[in-house]
């Protein structure tokens, strides 16, 4: 058995929902993954190189992890949580890049199917979070984590609820 040290930094983020209420959610993701705003600290927690939210489009995510040492849990394996930690991020990021300027949302419901375990050393993974139907008061969406060659790991299904900006 070895000890390890781990330190890392983040950027606070500073939410001030004044400097980017203008934004729609997909130009708002699109600000993050290109370093113009800064990331979510769960990013920096968890490790992710970055740029760690890679691919923006509508409806449409990609986050990129490597699994390490301290990702693990007691029996050697990366952590249930860090799967679905990872999926969270990238189906609600989904469904985010598709609501308006000035619209919030949250995870309602996540549920993770876990299909093979993630490892130090193997492959770096991707989140991929897809839209299924978005209304005005709630989104759906799914997602895997994925290697380079398409080998599933998880899958996962959310439902968010939405909140948008009163109408005037």
């Amino acid at each position: 058995m070895s000890e390890n040290t781990r330190t890392y930094t983040w950027t606070d983020p500073a939410f001030d929902p004044e400097k980017v209420k203008h934004l729609s959610g997909l130009e708002y993701l699109q600000a993050i993954a290109r370093g113009d705003l800064p990331a979510a600290p769960i990013g920096a927690t968890l490790g992710m190189e970055r740029p760690h939210l890679e691919d923006v489009q509508e409806g449409r995510v990609v986050f990129r992890l490597r699994p390490q040492g301290f990702h693990y849990n007691p029996i050697g394996s990366v952590h249930g949580g860090v799967y679905a930690t990872l999926l969270d991020s990238a189906v609600a990021c989904a469904i985010h890049s598709t609501l308006p300027a000035g619209a919030t949302y949250t995870t309602l419901e996540l549920k993770v199917n876990y299909l093979r375990p993630l490892l130090e050393g193997g492959p770096e993974v991707q989140a991929i979070g897809e839209v299924i139907h978005v209304t005005r008061q709630t989104g759906l969406a799914e997602g895997r984590i994925v290697d380079e060659n398409g080998k599933i790991y998880a899958h996962a299904t959310t439902t968010c609820l939405i909140r948008r900006p009163a109408r005037h």
